[in-house]
């Protein structure tokens, strides 16, 4: 047992936590003046003053206690889940004690039992009141059962309960949207709630005074589904599966839990009892909800008109990009985008879409064996302009290229720059300006001036050292069309004669 600690609360409130993190349900939909349920890992303890010191301690048991202290004015309690084996107090606003942080409590289902006496508002309290004080009991369960009321305080107020709003919001975090985090950003790190390997599936609760039916079926749950199947007697099988329908532009694809569990219903003197054994444990309490809500409104999914929103609202996103993207890409391309093998080439496929779409296409739609003459035919029209075809080394490559024969290393090693060099240093190589005619997406088409223009064909050249057939001839194609400098217009009405 810890001793007794001071926290300094807000609005009248403080939370009970085994892993930090946000609530899955929210505060005022389920719990009594004492206690609100949160999540599988978080309650909310009422105090009595609004902005202040309380006092507050931890005890761990083997077990509950026999009887209830009859000095306290209100007792509850309710199942939480401990994957770390931690548990902490903390004020609404952040205030702490070293006393409440990290206590050590059992790992798995915990149930948390809270005793609370003197809670006066500080508008009434006078010096000679005894300190608000606030004790957890805490013990190992294998059952998640209902939160509940033990104790009530006669002073306390009545809360409404929402069990088709937990429910909802139960289902909802057990098919979580996957996040939009971006890839360019570093992994989030691993989540503790996780971290439930090594510890044992556990059993959900929940019991009724009169006989409840409970059909075989499908529960919808937007892009997945449970199957609740029965195998004999008051025996069923709950197992998650995929929609037949996704109702998301991205369906899910993985399931909360791969592994089937069991349900079971029994009937007595003392009413029905379901047991849906064999479930994970940080799963069991929004199950839990789902069946609270299940037995009382059969045939009621609330959780789906959420979904079904968050679908309608994925899907206006979907096609919104979608429109941005095709007009990117018309941008890009100078139309509708080209064949998927083109727009995963890598060199000069966009270039020449700016300058001469329909010459893209028409490159596209050759046999490889033509693709590969276009490229030669293009190389030989390059070097020729720029003066380098009766250049000996760079003739003989050509002439290795038309005659299907490798191209000698300096032009497939490095990109080519061994050769290129060679060309900048060889003074047999002439030297001619022209100015370049460029594609340019926001000014139409840009002249460059003062450019060597065997520096500009000679990439025609290197191209032929492309083993694909179909970027060989637009990377020869586009780089002989710049070599022509302000002829570049007149050059491209050759290829539709060559290319046929």
């Amino acid at each position: 047992m810890t001793g007794w600690a001071r926290l300094f609360v807000s609005h009248c409130q403080y939370q009970v936590f085994t892993v930090p993190g946000a609530s899955d349900v929210g505060i005022y939909i389920l719990g009594d003046d004492l206690v609100h349920v949160g999540g599988p890992i978080q309650l909310t303890g009422f105090c009595g003053i609004h902005t202040g010191w309380i006092e507050a301690r931890v005890h761990v048991l083997p077990g509950p206690l026999a009887e209830v202290g009859a000095d306290w004015d209100a007792i509850s309690e309710a199942t939480l889940w401990s994957p770390r084996g931690r548990l902490s107090v903390v004020g609404l606003m952040g205030g702490t004690s070293e006393a409440l942080t990290d206590v050590d409590v059992p790992r798995g289902l915990i149930r948390v039992r809270v005793h609370a006496r003197d809670r006066l508002h500080e508008t009434v309290r006078t010096d000679d009141d005894p300190p608000e004080r606030h004790e957890l009991h805490i013990w190992a369960v294998s059952e998640e059962t209902p939160w509940r009321t033990v104790l009530t305080d006669p002073g306390g107020r009545d809360w409404e309960q929402k069990p088709a709003k937990a429910a909802e919001r139960a289902m909802l975090s057990l098919v979580p949207r996957p996040s939009g985090r971006q890839a360019i950003l570093r992994p989030l790190p691993p989540d503790p709630y996780e971290d439930d390997a090594d510890l044992p599936r556990v059993t959900v609760v929940r019991h009724r005074p009169a006989p409840v039916a409970v059909s075989a079926g499908v529960l919808p749950a937007g892009d997945l589904e449970v199957r609740l199947e029965r195998v004999g007697g008051e025996l069923l099988r709950w197992s998650w599966a995929t929609a037949d329908e996704p109702i998301f532009p991205h369906p899910l694809a993985t399931l909360p839990d791969d592994e089937p569990s069991t349900v079971r219903l029994t009937y007595g003197p003392d009413g029905f009892t379901l047991r849906h054994e064999g479930v994970l444990g940080r799963h069991a309490f929004a199950l839990g909800l789902i069946w609270d809500h299940l037995l009382d409104t059969a045939g009621s999914h609330p959780w789906m008109e959420t979904l079904r929103g968050q679908a309608a609202e994925a899907t206006a996103l979907a096609e919104k990009a979608r429109r941005l993207r095709a007009e990117r890409d018309a941008d890009r391309w100078g139309g509708a985008p080209p064949s998927d093998r083109v727009r995963g080439l890598l060199g000069q496929a966009r270039s020449l879409a700016r300058i001469d779409r329909p010459l893209l296409d028409r490159i596209d739609a050759l046999p490889a064996a033509r693709q590969r003459e276009a490229a030669c035919w293009a190389a030989r029209r390059a070097m020729r302009v720029a003066g380098l075809e009766r250049i000996g080394w760079i003739a003989d490559a050509l002439a290795a290229a038309e005659a299907n024969r490798p191209l000698p290393r300096p032009f497939t090693e490095q990109s080519g720059i061994p050769a290129f060099d060679r060309l900048l240093s060889d003074p047999e190589v002439p030297h001619t300006i022209i100015t370049l005619c460029l594609a340019s997406k926001a000014l139409g088409t840009r002249h460059v001036t003062g450019v060597l223009q065997q520096a500009a064909a000679f990439p025609a050249l290197i191209a032929l050292a492309n083993d694909d057939p179909l970027a060989a001839a637009i990377d020869a194609v586009y780089n002989a069309a710049i070599a022509h400098g302000d002829d570049r217009d007149r050059f491209l009405t050759d290829p539709y004669t060559a290319l046929r």
